[in-house]
Parts: C-alpha cells; sequence; structure tokens
C-alpha cells in the first residue's frame, strides 16, 4: 500500500508571527537585578542595629556603605572589556553567584573593619552584573524599545529597596542583623542557574527566538525605510539634537565628551541615590524620630516613587519624546533638586514626609533610565559595553564618596541632615549643567519631519 508524504509546508505551518522571547529576558533582568540590589541595599537598613552594637561614628559608617561602591566601580571597566570579548551568558552567571557567596559571608562579621572589608568584596563581585545586563539590553531590544527596557531595568533597582527595609529590619529584630544575610544570600544562588539557562549572549543564538522576532529585534523589517521623527523646535536646540557618528572603537569611546559627560552627570546623580538610600533610615530614626519599625515602611518611600518613575520615565522617552534621552534626564536633575528642598523643609508630618520623600525618588528615576540608555545611541554591540563599563564606574564613585561625605557633615554639624541633604541639591545642580553640553544623537533610521 502506497504511502503518502505530506509536503513540508502541509507539515508545518509557516511562521506568521513573532515571538515574544525578549520579555523572557527582561523578566530575567528585572529578577537578577532585584536580588543585586537587595544584597546592596540591606545594609541601609541594618546601620541602626550596626551602630549600636560596634558603637562607631557616622563617618565609618558612611565609609561600611561606601566601600561597596568602591569595588564595584573597580570591577566595571575589567568586566566590559571582557563581556565585549565574551558576552554575557557566563560572566553574569557566575558574578551572581559570586556576590552572593560573599553576601553569606557577611553573616558572620564579628568587627566593624570585617564588615567593611566583604562589602568591598560584594562591590568588586557584583560589577560585572549591570554591565551584563545593560548589554544584554542593547543586544536584544531594537532601538524603538530600548528606552522602555532600560526603565524596566532600572525599576528593579528600585523594586529591592521598597521590599528590603521592611524584611530586613524584621529579621534583624526577631533574629539578629547578621541573619539578614544569610537568608538574602540564598536567592543568588537560584537566579544565577536560571540566567544561564535562559539568557543567550545574542538573540540568533536561541532557540526560542524566531526569524520575526530576530527581524524586529535588528530593525531589519524596516530596512531602507526613514521613520518619521518629529521636530520638538525649541526642545531640539536646547538639548543639541543632531546627526552623531557611531562609535565602533573603544579608543572613540575613550575621546568621547559625550560618554564622559554622561559619566559625570552619573557620578552626581549616584551621589543622591545612593546617599539618599543609605542615610534615610537614620534620618528618618535621628532627624525624624520614628521607631525602627515604622522606619522599615517610611524609608521605602523614595524607591516606590522610583519604580514609578523609572518605569514612566522609559516609556515617555521613547514614546513622547520620539526617542530622545536627554529631556527626562533634565528632569529628573531640576524636580528631584526640588523635591530635596521640600523634604528638608517638611514640617514634622508622617503624611507629607512620606509624599515629599515618594516624589524625590519619583522625580530622582523618571531620567535615571537614560544615562543607561543614551550611549546605546551612540555607540554599537561592540563597543557599548565598555562605554557603560566607564560610565558605571565614574558614576558609581558617586556612591563611594556621597555616604562618607554625608556622614562627615554629619559629624561636623552635630547631625544636621539640612546641611547633609543641602549638599545633594547642589549635586544636583551641577548635573543639570553637564547634561545640557551633552548631544542628543538623532536615531540612524530617521527623517526628521520639520515643524510648520
Amino acid at each position: 500500500m502506497a504511502t503518502s508524504i505530506q509536503p513540508t509546508s502541509a507539515r508545518r505551518a509557516p511562521v506568521t508571527k513573532p515571538t515574544a522571547y525578549r520579555w523572557v529576558v527582561m523578566g530575567t533582568i528585572f529578577v537578577g537585578y532585584v536580588v543585586c540590589m537587595a544584597d546592596r541595599s540591606n545594609i541601609g537598613a541594618l546601620l541602626p542595629f550596626v551602630k549600636k552594637e560596634f558603637v562607631i561614628s557616622n563617618f565609618t559608617m558612611g565609609a561600611i556603605s561606601s566601600f561597596f561602591f568602591l569595588g564595584y566601580a573597580v570591577s566595571q571597566i575589567p568586566a566590559g572589556l571582557l563581556i565585549g570579548k565574551k558576552g554575557t551568558r557566563t560572566i553574569v552567571s557566575i558574578a551572581i553567584l559570586a556576590f552572593s557567596v560573599v553576601t553569606f559571608m557577611m553573616g558572620f562579621t564579628t568587627a566593624a573593619v570585617g564588615l567593611l572589608a566583604l562589602r568591598l568584596l560584594l562591590g568588586l563581585a557584583e560589577g560585572p552584573v549591570p554591565v551584563g545586563m545593560t548589554s544584554t539590553v542593547n543586544a536584544w531590544f531594537p532601538a524603538k524599545e530600548k528606552g522602555t527596557a532600560t526603565g524596566l531595568y532600572i525599576a528593579s533597582t528600585q523594586f529591592a529597596p521598597i521590599i528590603v527595609p521592611t524584611i530586613a529590619i524584621a529579621i534583624a529584630m526577631a533574629a539578629g542583623w547578621r541573619a539578614v544575610f544569610l537568608w538574602f544570600a540564598a536567592p543568588g544562588v537560584l537566579v544565577s542557574i536560571i540566567w544561564y539557562l535562559v539568557v543567550r549572549n545574542r538573540p540568533s543564538q536561541s532557540k526560542q527566538v524566531n526569524e520575526l522576532e530576530l527581524a524586529h529585534i535588528n530593525d531589519t523589517s524596516t530596512a531602507g525605510k526613514k521613520v518619521e521623527f518629529r521636530s520638538m523646535g525649541w526642545l531640539d536646540r536646547l538639548i543639541r539634537l543632531k546627526d552623531v557618528r557611531t562609535m565602533d572603537s573603544n579608543g572613540q569611546v575613550l575621546k568621547s565628551w559625550n560618554v564622559w559627560g554622561d559619566t559625570l552627570a552619573y557620578f552626581f546623580m549616584n551621589n543622591v541615590n545612593y546617599g539618599l538610600l543609605t542615610w534615610v533610615p537614620l534620618y528618618l530614626v535621628q532627624a525624624r524620630h520614628f521607631t525602627l519599625a515604622k522606619t522599615g515602611f517610611i524609608a521605602a518611600a523614595p524607591a516606590v516613587g522610583g519604580l514609578i518613575g523609572a518605569l514612566i520615565g522609559g516609556y515617555i522617552s521613547d514614546k513622547v519624546f520620539n526617542g530622545r534621552r536627554k529631556p527626562t534626564m533634565l528632569l529628573t536633575a531640576l524636580f528631584a533638586a526640588i523635591m530635596l528642598v521640600a523634604v528638608i523643609n517638611a514640617p514634622q508630618n508622617t503624611t507629607l514626609i512620606v509624599v515629599s520623600l515618594m516624589l524625590t525618588g519619583f522625580f530622582l528615576n523618571i531620567g535615571w533610565p537614560m544615562f543607561t540608555a543614551y550611549p546605546m545611541d551612540v555607540t554599537n554591540v561592540k563597543t557599548y559595553p565598555f562605554a557603560i563599563s566607564l560610565i558605571n564606574s565614574g558614576g558609581n564613585l558617586g556612591g563611594f564618596f556621597a555616604p562618607m561625605i554625608v556622614g562627615a557633615l554629619l559629624d561636623v554639624t552635630g547631625g544636621n541632615y539640612g546641611v547633609a541633604f543641602g549638599y545633594f541639591v547642589v549635586v544636583l545642580v551641577l548635573a543639570l549643567g553637564v547634561i545640557l553640553t551633552l548631544v542628543e544623537a538623532r536615531p540612524k533610521n530617521a527623517a526628521l519631519a520639520l515643524a510648520d
């Protein structure tokens, strides 16, 4: 009896719909960086317990927080060079596992100097993670989605501080502050395995990505076409919108003021972001006289606002500002400075304090994703890891200096948080000036539609 053989087209229907695996990768990035931020930021909630046991100065407490960022900054550039050559899959997986082991070790410290040394080691271990994750965003998303995707990535940095203070303080009060590190170490081990299984260096290497999604990611579905890029008149003049040549070598990256300017502005922004992350819990206890239990909830207010700001900011950059990155960066520096003045001068009213802290976090993060997305428009897939490693390295030195500077200001002024937080206002104004000097790169595949 003859066997009927169906033609290939009948056995397997042609692909008519693109997969959406890049969003699975995005979910892995989000969860992975939540774990990173939890291990990094739990120290802020634990400083009151550490200060009580070790009897240390405000400057020393600031140093315990700061030394993470020294290690973090030092490891960024080597990580960027290595990831540019080897890719993100293995390196990020190993880095997540490594910083989880260091977090576990912190649960056995018996002196402030040991905690300080392990914070330095934690930063060294975690340094490759943000370079790898932002490079993954750059490789896995088309230009028109990079702002939104970067916003989701930055939102993960704010989600952790929402839940960490309450969880950390609850564990510390029940089992001692060292137990926090033991509990927080476990999720990273699992995430390191998930990252290795889910993420590939390039979308083309993943069996979960079909040809249509790959075309979407590479923008080849619109190859040869010009996308209308509407004029925004005075705003385009303010942000210095120009055609910019893509940097295709690390030497060009090193010579670029746009990269160094973004780095300097990011340095100022990190002064504020990680300075607040470190000192808000103690500010609420020492200056606003809240109990430790209540502090856990109120200290999360900037992160709640920051989560909303990061999510909205990425979308606004892509959709409202048509892919422009500088407008939300400028909004962040200006309005975060205004809201910090409001925090300093807020009356002793819980609602007003929470609202002012929440709005500070909102405005601080509405443009935060763009400091990471901005170099995506002036580099390519090969040079971006090095560019973002420079930006992260220099930028995160702000996280190294700020906690110690604020601690020193508090020691000198007898605990005057008005002066200490006034420092944040000054650096935000400096950031605003630097951002104005950067050139806004017009998207390569765009034709400018002139305003009527």
